[in-house]
Formats: C-alpha cells, sequence, structure tokens
C-alpha cells in the first residue's frame, strides 16, 4: 500500500500497532500523516482570562472557539488540504521543518537541505520534504549560492502550504505568556492529576514544561512543584519557557530514574508525581513519514517501567501518580503500567474525564484512557492513574 512508503516500519513494529488497531491500522496510519482539524492551545488563565484572550484574538479577525470540555482550551480550525503549485525550483528541507511548513510555516535556514533546479532570488519554489513530496510553496529570499552557508534567517517565505494553521509564537499574547501550544490530550494529563494547592508536586520527565507549568496554573501557584529532567540543553529551554509563562517552579537537572536516591529527603513526602516518559511517538500528528523497528518499542519499554520505583518510593501513602505517553502501543501503555502494578502494589483508579477518549485495551483496560487520531481527531495518546497503597 502507498502508506508504507511513508512509514518504515519493520513486521514486529506494523504487528504491534495492529494489535491496538487491527483491521483499521491504515486509517490510523492515514489520520497521523494529518494535522487535526483543530489546533489546540492553553490559555494561561494566571496572565490573562480566557474571554480576554478570545476577544483579542477575535477583535484583530482571528477564528478561535472556547474548547467544549476543557475550560482553559481554546482552538483554531486548521484549513485544508491545499494544492501545492510545483515549480521548477525545488527546496529540500529536513523532517522536522517540512511538517512545519505542511502547516504554514515559512523555511529558515538551519531547515535546508538543498536546492535544486532553478532557483533565483526572489523566484517562486516549491518546498519538499526529504521524501521529495511537495508540501509548500513561496518565495526563495537569499542568493542561491548562499544555500548551506547562511545558519541563520528566512529562506523560503511560504505563501501556500498544504495546511494552514495560525502561527502561535507570532501572537502578542504569546510573547506575554498567556498561550501554550498544547494538545487537547496533553492538557487532560495535569486535569487527572488533579494538583491541590500547597502539595508537594514532581514532574519526573519536564521538559519542555507544559505539563509542569499546567500544574502550576491549576493550583494558582500555590504548590511545590519541582520539574526534572536529565538534559541540559533542555532544562535551559524550559527555564526559559517557565519564564515567559511567569510561572515559579523549581527546576533539576538529574536522571528521574535514581531520584529515590538522589533526594533522599523527598521519600515518602510527594503528593502527585506525574511520568511522561520518552516514548516512540507514534501518536504525534502530523508525521509526514516515520522509521523505527520494533527493538526500539521494547528498549523504551525498558525505559519507562525504570520510573515507576523512584515514584514509588517518592509517593507518600496514599499518594497519586499519573502515567501518559503520546504513543499507542501495548507495549509502552498497558503493559508498562500493569507491569508496575504488579511490581510495586498500586492501586489502578480509572481514569474518566467526561465523554472524552476511549477505554484502555486488555483486561484492566477499562482503568485507562486512550484517543485514537482516527477517531478522536486528536494526538494519539495514554493516560492511567494510579494511587501507592
Amino acid at each position: 500500500m502507498l502508506l508504507n512508503r511513508f512509514f518504515n516500519y519493520d513486521d514486529e513494529l506494523f504487528k504491534a500497532i495492529k494489535k491496538v488497531y487491527g483491521d483499521v491500522i491504515y486509517d490510523f496510519l492515514r489520520a497521523i500523516r494529518e494535522p487535526g482539524r483543530r489546533l489546540y492551545v492553553r490559555v494561561n488563565t494566571l496572565v490573562e482570562s480566557i474571554g480576554e484572550v478570545v476577544d483579542s484574538l477575535r477583535e484583530r479577525g482571528i477564528s478561535v472557539f472556547k474548547d467544549e470540555h476543557v475550560e482553559e482550551a481554546i482552538f483554531f480550525p486548521i484549513k485544508g488540504p491545499f494544492k501545492v503549485p510545483i515549480e521548477d525550483g525545488i527546496i529540500i528541507v529536513d523532517k522536522r521543518t517540512a511538517e512545519s511548513v505542511y502547516l504554514g510555516s515559512h523555511v529558515y535556514a538551519p531547515g535546508v537541505l538543498k536546492a535544486v533546479g532553478h532557483v533565483r532570488k526572489n523566484s517562486p519554489v516549491t518546498v519538499v520534504s526529504p521524501l521529495l513530496e511537495p508540501i509548500g510553496w513561496g518565495y526563495f529570499r537569499i542568493d542561491p549560492g548562499d544555500v548551506g552557508k547562511v545558519r541563520r534567517g528566512l529562506v523560503v517565505e511560504v505563501a501556500v502550504s498544504r495546511f494552514k494553521a495560525p502561527k502561535i509564537r507570532e501572537f502578542p499574547e504569546f510573547a506575554e505568556g498567556a498561550l501554550y501550544e498544547q494538545s487537547l490530550p496533553a492538557m487532560l494529563v495535569s486535569k487527572i492529576l488533579d494538583p491541590q494547592p500547597s502539595e508537594l508536586i514532581v514532574d519526573m520527565c519536564a521538559a519542555p514544561g507544559g505539563k509542569a507549568s499546567h500544574i502550576y496554573q491549576l493550583t494558582e501557584g500555590k504548590a511545590r512543584i519541582l520539574a526534572f529532567d536529565h538534559s541540559k540543553k533542555r532544562i535551559a529551554k524550559m527555564t526559559r519557557e517557565f519564564r515567559r509563562m511567569k510561572v515559579n517552579i523549581e527546576v533539576h537537572l538529574a536522571d528521574s530514574r535514581y531520584l529515590h536516591v538522589d533526594y533522599p529527603s523527598l521519600r515518602g513526602k510527594v503528593d502527585r508525581i506525574l511520568i511522561d516518559p520518552p516514548c516512540s511517538s507514534l501518536g504525534v500528528r502530523p508525521k509526514l513519514y516515520d522509521s523505527k523497528r520494533y527493538k526500539d518499542i521494547i528498549d523504551l519499554r525498558k525505559y519507562q517501567i525504570q520510573f515507576f520505583k523512584p515514584a514509588y518510593e517518592l509517593l507518600r501513602k496514599g499518594g497519586v501518580l499519573v502515567y501518559s505517553t503520546c504513543t499507542v502501543t501495548l507495549e509502552e501503555n498497558e503493559e508498562v503500567v500493569e507491569e508496575a502494578v504488579e511490581r510495586y502494589g498500586f492501586e489502578l483508579v480509572e481514569v474518566k474525564y467526561g465523554s472524552l477518549g476511549s477505554k484502555g485495551l486488555g483486561d484492566k483496560g477499562d482503568f485507562f484512557m486512550r484517543f485514537h487520531p482516527h477517531i478522536h481527531d486528536v494526538t494519539g495518546y495514554f493516560i492511567a492513574k494510579l494511587i501507592k497503597k
């Protein structure tokens, strides 16, 4: 099938995905190739009210709506698909840039791989992915000889893209810290954690900081929140993001698999913990193409399970743990949580938020929440909630 061109997965990984989706696996794959119909953004209500933000955007002619289920969520309609004109001049960009251009972003120097064909300064060009799929059309804004030499600046001013979404980062509300681009399921994670003022809360894999800053917002800044990450680069970026959003969160560089050893003062003291670990990101969209092996899934599962021991040690009795991923395999979701329950004696709590999402899979599936791109038109997601007995 044509979709196989875009998904370089081995047979075992296809089988793992098929365990979840069965005969509708290609519905799932088609869905993650495109964005949803809504671009979700969280309003930081500690900076501006939802009404103020929505009114300000609408006064500028921007189409924006309040979400029906999550109070602090707003969304912008994503338009498309549009036909991309084909020119003699072709600009090949990297995967990350391609997936941004797909939604209407401009092309900047770091994302350019190669210029091919008839390319002149200010001439129209077609932007393509590394697989040569047309994703955008616009005007080439530098001298052709500078391709690969300049490291910064605008290269293609995109005028037509396959889909069109607002450039949130260009809004003044973004600069003021009132907006954070975040999927609806990702927002639900912090809501399901249900943080309370005066509590001690740990986000074990916090970067880029979306969920930690949401927790701060939900507690109105009255909880003590510790955000951990093992990458200096990600910590620096998260710190800048917290500063932009005007949130006061303690940031620590650490490998969270050893928090119970490195931070003994936290043992038995933490009220709530969030584990949102590195995963295969199979549910993230739009995904123009992807390349993974089943071994990657197994390696990630072995990594993910390691966060549960420190979480168990740090939580007080009756403390709450929420585990979430933006992937779809049983191996990284239900099976990880069920193994943690068996190893450490956590008690599962049913995850529910109104009518949103679907149940999980397997014998304990009723406890879990899943989101499926081809059903719910959002990122593929998994959420579980546990209590330390």
